[in-house]
């Protein structure tokens, strides 16, 4: 059946040997230039035996232009393509027109084949072995790069993918906004990037796992972030020098800087960790060391009903959020003066949780106290895994 649908086929339409063997391409081994050599082979034995003239193989082939014999020449075209772009792994994708593509399937149909594949899928492959043996580059569903050729109007495209870094970073004075805004000369954002940028030679994003305000302090162990170079030119960066130049800041400090998947980085930024936090809350009616001790008491397994704080309420949703307050020890300091180590559920705002922000935070410490409470000062300490805020609880 197979010779009898390639004669049919052959004696209607100038096909290569590449096009002739993809009609058959589910069928055995090979490549489909070898599978279409041995048929045609086969096919002209049968005409030779019935007197027939053989059907040799056209000098250019009615459905691909002979495209598969420029394969070299494109090549040389993606080399130039990713000069001065630094890559270990690649893709191949192609761009064929519309009339070649439904040509093949027409001759899919006409002739009831079933065990054909697209131009376009023989077409990659071939170019990307090509490609991989003149490079020693491999592929990869993963790649670094992704080459979209479009055989006939010699365009090449080339997608250049993300490189995604993570880190916990540690703010060491106040007065940083975490991403820039107005009237602020730099952000964490902006010295880590700064340094990002100039190492992969791309743009730089950075993604924090939550925020801290201006005023607030990241201490510990940092908190995590990812940073997502886009379009880098270089892939073979050393972090640890990336990060030495960061921390000569003497602003900002990352720690455990490490490379990471597309889907790892989106796992750090979706997860909801706890936070341990240190504020120095101020009461202008005084507070007794008794005092402070009861409210840590009462805070500590206490379930907070907090509805969007009035200062952010432009920029969320205005809703009602129910958090936990895992773990409350204070640090009475003087008469107006005390300290609260907290551990709570992350999104829990400290500074409305300790003034009530005017009844949108209840309980908070303000009611507990039955005074007046503010956050004078509130560092970030840590953020937490479940295992960690564990052991601090139980320690």
């Amino acid at each position: 059946m197979i010779v009898e649908k390639a004669e049919k086929v052959l004696e209607k339409y100038r096909l290569c040997d590449h096009c002739l063997g993809r009609l058959f391409a589910k069928l055995g081994k090979g490549t489909n230039e070898e599978r279409g050599k041995a048929v045609r082979f086969v096919l002209n034995m049968e005409r030779s035996a019935r007197g027939l003239e053989p059907i040799a193989e056209p000098e250019e082939c009615e459905l691909c232009h002979n495209v598969f014999d420029r394969i070299p020449e494109f090549v040389e075209m993606m080399k130039k393509a990713s000069e001065g772009i630094e890559f270990e792994t690649f893709l191949v994708g192609s761009r064929f027109p519309e009339e070649i593509r439904e040509k093949e399937k027409a001759i899919w149909e006409e002739f009831g084949i079933e065990t054909a594949e697209p131009i376009n899928r023989e077409f990659n492959r071939e170019l990307g072995k090509a490609f991989g043996r003149a490079t020693g580059k491999e592929t990869s569903k993963e790649s670094d790069v992704v080459f979209i050729v479009e055989p006939f109007s010699g365009k090449i495209e080339l997608q250049i993918n993300p490189v995604y870094v993570y880190g916990c970073y540690r703010k060491l004075v106040r007065g940083i906004p975490q991403t820039p805004l107005p009237d602020f000369e730099e952000s964490v954002a902006s010295i880590i990037c700064r340094a990002f940028s100039k190492a992969f030679g791309g743009k730089c994003v950075f993604k924090g796992a939550g925020r801290e305000d201006v005023d607030v302090r990241m201490l510990g162990n940092g908190r995590p972030f990812i940073v997502e170079v886009k379009r880098p030119k270089k892939r073979k960066v050393g972090l640890k020098k990336v990060a030495d130049e960061i921390n000569a800041s003497g602003k900002i400090e990352v720690l455990n800087l490490h490379f990471v998947s597309a889907k790892e980085a989106e796992e750090v930024l979706t997860k909801n960790h706890r936070k341990e936090y240190l504020a120095l809350v101020l009461v202008e009616e005084g507070v007794t060391p008794e005092e402070a001790e009861e409210v840590a008491r009462k805070l500590t397994g206490l379930e907070i009903y907090q509805r969007t704080p009035w200062r952010v309420r432009k920029s969320r949703a205005d809703k009602v959020r129910v958090k936990r307050v895992y773990e409350a020890e204070a640090r009475w300091i003087d008469e107006k003066h005390f300290e609260l180590r907290l551990v709570t559920d992350g999104g829990l705002y400290i500074k409305e949780l300790i003034s009530g922000d005017k009844g949108r935070t209840k309980p908070s410490v303000s009611d507990l106290l039955g005074k007046k409470a503010w956050c004078e000062k509130l560092d970030v300490l840590n953020i937490l895994d479940e295992d960690e805020s564990e052991n601090f609880i139980n320690g």
